[in-house]
């Protein structure tokens, strides 16, 4: 979203579309100065580039005629898209949502009117010059026009496919979003293409610029916060990150309001403290930084209290409702079944006599009494 700057100038992130009709939106990082009386827009934040590193275009507010918002039939696939009209030529630009689209809307409308002030000679005191109209286009003006590429009996033939107005192919009628002209900007990267989870739930992804260590310079990194770290990567496709800041040994997160040297003219810097070293951070507004900050202290609070609601837990799972610990159950012994003899070969068994003892007499009706003497 678009914010001041301590020079008292309008800047923010925006995609703006390479040429009138190529349908390629490149991300840059605009400045509306009003008081140079300019629009010029960077491939960063300016702090963030070497030393020397100019604007990659600029246009004079005087220029601007109407900023107005993009219609279904002019981008039909580029949502939150809005228009500056210039003379001839007209610029595409893409916000992040519909809040940014509107504060640029308003700010660059308000800031391209011009007003005579009053005491004027002969203009009365209340009138408005006047911009002059933007030229109009020519009614002549061909429609963009595609190309379609075939190999037909080893020749290559180049087949022309004319683009409608609204976003379709005249002449094959196919879906406009699968056309290259309408493809969106470099910048955005599909779900497919991104990096794959590999370790617990992101809490808040984005980029940031962040101070080195060594050489102090700022570069921009890819930040990941999840349950038990804050990770940064140089881009948002790696897989492995540069570093792993643990959630554990945060000691305070909180805006940088004393700054000295370098960290003067930053906006929108906030500070991680841990035990070893003192990260200094710059997100792109005001809204993204007090975002992060919030993120990162709840992540550390939710970390400091959740060993205490495992031990709790366990100390529950030990006891019963009443407060008497659970009885253990015995252990239940496997039944074994009892080992038969085999009925077929059965043996009369004759007791061994132990010694110091006397084989007792069997009894009369025994099976193994001896017969008695006729």
């Amino acid at each position: 979203m678009p914010y001041l700057d301590r020079q008292n100038r309008i800047c923010g992130f925006l995609d703006i579309e390479e040429n009138e009709t190529c349908g390629k939106f490149l991300r840059r990082y605009f400045i509306l100065d009003t008081q140079a009386n300019c629009l010029l827009w960077y491939m960063d934040n300016p702090q963030n580039l070497a030393i020397g590193a100019g604007a990659v275009g600029s246009l004079q507010l005087t220029y601007i005629s109407k900023v107005s918002i993009a219609t279904p039939k002019q981008k039909p696939k580029t949502p939150f898209c809005f228009v500056i009209n210039a003379l001839s030529q007209r610029y595409f630009l893409q916000a992040s949502d519909q809040k940014d689209l509107q504060d640029w809307v308003e700010a660059l409308n308000r800031a391209s009117k011009i007003t005579v002030p009053k005491g004027g000679g002969s203009v009365p005191p209340t009138t408005e010059v006047a911009k002059l109209p933007a030229v109009p286009q020519a009614q002549d003006r061909k429609p963009p026009v595609a190309y379609k590429t075939e190999i037909i009996g080893g020749v290559v033939v180049h087949t022309p496919i004319s683009i409608s107005q609204n976003g379709g192919d005249g002449a094959e009628g196919s879906d406009p979003a699968a056309h290259p002209l309408l493809r969106r900007s470099q910048s955005y990267v599909p779900i497919s293409a991104t990096k794959p989870p590999t370790g617990p739930p992101a809490i808040k992804s984005g980029f940031c610029v962040k101070q080195g260590n060594v050489r102090k310079s700022w570069k921009r990194r890819y930040f990941v916060l999840d349950e038990f770290s804050i990770s940064y990567y140089k881009c948002e496709q790696d897989k492995e990150p540069l570093r792993s800041i643990l959630l554990k040994d945060v000691c305070k997160t909180h805006e940088c309001l004393v700054k000295s040297g370098d960290l003067l003219m930053r906006d929108n810097l906030f500070e991680i403290i841990t035990s070893s070293r003192t990260f200094y951070i710059q997100a792109d507004s005001p809204e993204e930084m007090h975002s992060w900050i919030r993120a990162i202290a709840g992540a550390v609070q939710a970390l400091k209290t959740r060993p205490r609601e495992i031990s709790f837990m366990r100390s529950c799972s030990m006891t019963r409702p009443g407060g008497c610990p659970a009885p253990v159950q015995p252990r239940q012994e496997e039944r074994r079944a009892p080992c038969k003899a085999p009925a077929t070969s059965w043996q009369p068994w004759t007791p061994v006599p132990q010694e110091g003892r006397q084989l007792e007499a069997p009894a009369r009706d025994s099976v193994f009494a001896p017969a008695p003497a006729e």
